[in-house]
């Protein structure tokens, strides 16, 4: 109930700010000065160094997976609610001037391949180098509250569960400077906080917080399990 209430006074908040679309309830919310906020995360020296991107498909994080792409980075996206697994973007595969189309969640079912089973993704992505999240509010600290899905935090079990990704991999957020809050926010035993947060005004650095290592199967929700074949199959593996 306390996230709830947090993602509520930020919705609200941000309204003045926001972008398509709309309504902002019930999302990531898109926000004025989200270029301005992805230009601050490409001087990080963790995302220069970095190869392969695992990047969520909301929208205020679009000019992040098209720098991305452009930059020469293999771009990694879950589907929606992960029914189809992850899509690869591999701007090596892609023509340059599809880059744009395939960096919107639409472009990327056009322009990625599927990544369906773990032999799928064992097979396709060696390490993920770097993380970007949508999130709806964060505190100063490095702590994140998305939307209440939990699909961030299941991709993060997924990915290090399968040892494609480190516990400790660079994790970072575009937000608008209204989505920063005073610390701590309330967190759960999955929730997995962040390395950055870059607003279009400032860029912030954590000191590193305990991370969930792989998936809590203990407090997965069985419905995900049923509704998720990577789940289902890393289950029985």
């Amino acid at each position: 109930m306390e996230k709830e209430r947090i993602r509520r006074f930020v919705w609200e908040q941000i309204k003045p700010y926001a972008l398509p679309p709309f309504p902002v309830e019930g999302r990531i919310p898109n926000f004025k000065g989200s270029r301005e906020a992805a230009r601050r995360l490409f001087s990080a020296k963790e995302w220069t160094e970095a190869e392969v991107v695992k990047a969520n498909p909301d929208s205020p994080q679009r000019a992040v997976r098209l720098g991305a792409l452009e930059q020469g980075k293999v771009v990694l996206m879950a589907t929606p609610r992960l029914r189809e697994g992850f899509l690869l973007l591999d701007p090596k595969e892609i023509p340059r001037g599809a880059y744009r189309e395939a960096s919107t969640i639409r472009g990327a079912f056009k322009w990625g391949r599927k990544l369906k089973t773990v032999e799928d993704l064992r097979s396709a992505v060696k390490r993920v180098d770097f993380v970007v999240e949508g999130s709806v509010a964060v505190d100063a600290e490095g702590r994140r509250i998305g939307k209440g899905a939990g699909y961030g935090d299941l991709e993060f079990g997924i990915l290090t569960e399968l040892g494609i990704m480190d516990v400790g991999v660079p994790i970072a957020t575009t937000v608008h400077d209204v989505q920063v809050l005073p610390p701590p926010l309330p967190q759960d035993p999955w929730d997995v906080p962040l390395t950055f947060a870059f607003t279009p005004a400032k860029s912030y650095r954590f000191k590193p917080l305990p991370r969930p290592k792989g998936i809590l199967w203990d407090l997965l929700d069985p419905k995900k399990l049923q509704e998720i074949p990577l789940l289902k199959e890393l289950s029985r593996l």
